[in-house]
């Protein structure tokens, strides 16, 4: 399975899909008067855009190493999952300005105009596509190990989710009359909270990974059981690990017997290496430093 022709296809796919959401939502919800589902196309625009920031950006994380990036692309793929942080989060910020500006008029006196049947169809088949997105582009997502098909995936959600908070709220508007037509808006507000979280999410993981930080404390243990598990190799230490993008890179001292040839200790290095890649994936970039220590 090619990677990247596979990561192409997955959010190809997306794109089609929040293009078609994203025209129905724009017509419905000025048809049917509903800032909720006006809302709701804002963020299936914030959608589209970071599968052009996905496309953009994984044909470059593809490239292997030269001779600027001695470790590859792959932080490339961790700009791209910052930006769709960014974008989720910016959508999210105006969805919440857009219903508070509403409910402000609400609270003032004005009346609001109740939403059409229209936006709350629009809605129904919205949270149906794109948790099906979700669903399909987070399983691809993990079989090739993509960190911003992954991101891209819970845009899908968030999407799913903002479109079950704008049914509800067109819904209640619908259903209960004219003076509770607020629920438009608040449902617009509640959905721009929830995105902000999720945003957050992203920005925390990519930021970090950009920041070098370090994999979890219980991924480094697994690690030094790992190396442990080989016969002669004593004390790992100095463990330093971080991302790259969709890879990991684990640096690592070693003890072994000061009394061991150059070419045994060469050879356990090796299963060292070879026994992280078998757990990390193959392109996990390993690096060894073998330290003697005296036998009687």
């Amino acid at each position: 399975m090619n990677r990247e022709r596979e990561i192409y296809k997955v959010t190809l796919i997306g794109s089609a899909c929040n293009v078609v959401l994203m025209v129905l939502k724009f017509i419905a919800g000025t048809l049917a008067h509903s800032s909720a589902m006006i809302a709701d196309a804002v963020h299936s625009l914030s959608d589209f855009i970071t599968d052009l920031v996905v496309l953009v950006f994984v044909k470059i994380s593809a490239k292997p190493q030269d001779n600027s990036h001695d470790y590859g692309h792959g932080k490339f793929e961790t700009i791209a999952s910052f930006l769709i942080g960014l974008a989720l989060l910016g959508a999210a910020i105006g969805i919440i300005y857009s219903g508070g500006t509403k409910l402000a008029a609400w609270l003032g006196g004005a009346e609001l105009e109740a939403p059409g049947w229209l936006a709350l169809w629009a809605a129904l088949l919205s949270i149906v596509v794109k948790e099906a997105l979700y669903q399909y582009t987070a399983y691809r997502g993990r079989a090739v190990e993509s960190q911003a098909l992954t991101a891209n995936a819970w845009h899908h959600r968030s999407d799913a989710l903002s479109s079950i908070g704008t049914a509800i709220g067109i819904g209640g508007a619908i259903v209960l009359g004219h003076r509770w037509t607020v629920l438009d808006p608040l449902a617009s507000i509640f959905v721009g909270l929830l995105l902000v979280r999720v945003a957050i999410k992203l920005l925390q993981t990519s930021i970090g990974e950009l920041t070098e930080c370090s994999l979890p404390e219980e991924t480094e243990r697994e690690i030094e059981n790992i190396i442990c598990s080989l016969p002669d190799v004593r004390e790992p230490h100095n463990l330093r690990t971080r991302r790259i993008g969709n890879r990991t890179a684990i640096e690592v001292h070693v003890r072994m017997d000061g009394n061991a040839s150059l070419h045994e200790a060469h050879e356990r290095a090796t299963q060292i290496e070879q026994k992280l890649k078998a757990r990390f994936g193959r392109h996990t970039h390993v690096t060894v430093h073998m330290e003697p220590v005296k036998t009687a």
